[in-house]
């Protein structure tokens, strides 16, 4: 098991009663009520089996400070940002481990922009809990919580009230499409978001019980069971989310994984076509696909470390039309700024519906590029490694601001510590499917001597 706790940009997450222990959540909860003065803080989780544990010692720690916490029960990860918006509260905390495997939990930050912690903020919150700093209340001045579920319909309503989406169009289409949840939180909303859009949904593992039943990274080879469905039901696609839908990825007609990179593609394809001469914001470890889609129309394009906190702030600094990470994940800011699957699934039925084509014809119009991802152990000799590949690939352009990113005219690669788990991750990029394992491999035998 993971003994140690990851502390990062993305919160903390660890293996619950491993790592991630009731204390460690009353101390980081604690001090982030602190860190909100006493205010209004909006919290939600995802439907793992050790959610409902983890609420009510986050709901403890921060009524401990003096906050009055509107507690959201299980919904997306997105919808607490939306909330913490809306409500104008001081903060909010998601009580998920996002696409990390079942035995794991974390604790999401989030400002009062709405959107997570930048890492200025995660410096003062981490100052309070090392510092053990924080500022409790006597009992007359404890704070209070109030429990609204209204919030996933709402999330919902702006969604179909956008700009960018025509639902009149959409429902005389009458897709078929057949959704996996993941038994995450995606069961609480994403099949009304479907069916308000007039689709026939085939509900597949949406039941919000956190039993997972495959690997809930939305990645190719998690999907066989969606697939497999697709393929039955004859539908227009499938659509997958992870546990605290801020991920999508799609399945085409003919029951064949895209790919996680092809949702933001699509996505930003889409977007571009309407409003050119505008600027994407995507990380380090997306796709050129994005690269030549913003080519086409005359934008540009942004590359921030990865994590959703990192694109957001800067698609928000600049003012970007559409953002996102190559995980599957899509920011509108006019929407919000924050990783959301409901919006992706929407942009994707809406482009749907107005080209009139399948959703394979949609991909393969999309620029050609064969991504391979891995993971590895992190070594002791990691970043004498890292050196080495620099002076292996020295002939191209060297990007180390997020672990290492080297480009070269025909393909790219990066190597960097996970956010999210003890892991090395691997990617390259290249114009054939052998090409891109054939750097994967390269890589691997450098990092592993």
């Amino acid at each position: 098991m993971q003994k140690e706790l990851m502390v990062g940009i993305s919160g903390i997450r660890g293996v619950v009663g491993e790592s991630l222990t009731p204390d460690i959540v009353l101390k980081y909860s604690s001090a982030f009520g602190h860190l909100c003065r006493s205010g209004k803080v909006v919290v939600g989780r995802d439907s793992r089996v050790s959610g409902e544990m983890i609420r009510s010692i986050v709901i403890a720690g921060l009524i401990s400070t003096g906050c009055q916490v509107i507690d959201l029960g299980i919904c997306a990860t997105p919808t607490v940002g939306i909330a913490v918006e809306g409500l104008k509260a001081k903060g909010g905390i998601i009580i998920t481990a996002s696409h990390n495997p079942i035995q794991w939990n974390a604790l999401k930050f989030v400002g009062p922009d709405g959107i997570f912690l930048s890492p200025e903020e995660n410096r003062k919150l981490l100052d309070l809990v090392s510092g053990d700093r924080i500022k409790y209340q006597l009992w007359n001045k404890l704070g209070i919580i109030d429990f609204d579920n209204s919030w996933s319909r709402k999330h919902i309503e702006n969604i179909l009230k956008l700009k960018h989406i025509n639902v009149t169009k959409i429902k005389q289409k009458k897709f078929r499409v057949v959704l996996d949840c993941c038994n995450g939180a995606g069961g609480i909303v994403s099949p009304d978001l479907l069916k308000d859009m007039g689709c026939d949904v085939i509900e597949l593992n949406c039941k919000p019980d956190g039993m997972f039943p495959h690997d809930p990274e939305p990645t190719p080879k998690n999907l066989y069971s969606l697939c497999q469905s697709v393929k039955k039901h004859h539908a227009d696609l499938g659509l997958a989310n992870d546990p605290d839908v801020d991920r999508l990825a799609i399945v085409s007609e003919k029951g064949i994984p895209l790919g996680e990179e092809v949702t933001l593609a699509l996505a930003t394809k889409f977007i571009l076509n309407r409003k050119s001469n505008s600027s994407v914001v995507v990380n380090l470890s997306t796709s050129r696909m994005i690269d030549d889609i913003a080519k086409q129309f005359n934008s540009r394009v942004y590359r921030t470390k990865v994590g959703e906190a990192h694109v957001a702030r800067k698609l928000k600094e600049i003012k970007g039309v559409i953002g996102g990470e190559g995980n599957g994940g899509v920011i509108l800011p006019d929407l919000h700024y924050g990783r959301d699957a409901l919006v992706g699934m929407a942009l994707i039925l809406e482009y749907l519906a107005e080209s009139g084509k399948s959703i394979s014809q949609l991909a393969s119009e999309l620029p050609q590029y064969f991504v391979v991802k891995e993971k590895a152990r992190i070594n002791k000799n990691f970043e004498r490694n890292l050196t080495r590949l620099k002076r292996k690939y020295s002939r191209g352009k060297i990007n180390s601001s997020d672990g290492l990113r080297i480009d070269y005219d025909d393909f790219w690669l990066q190597v960097r510590k996970s956010n999210t788990e003890p892991q090395v991750r691997i990617i390259a990029e290249a114009r054939s499917q052998k090409e891109a394992s054939n750097l994967i491999t390269e890589v691997q035998k450098i990092l592993n001597s």
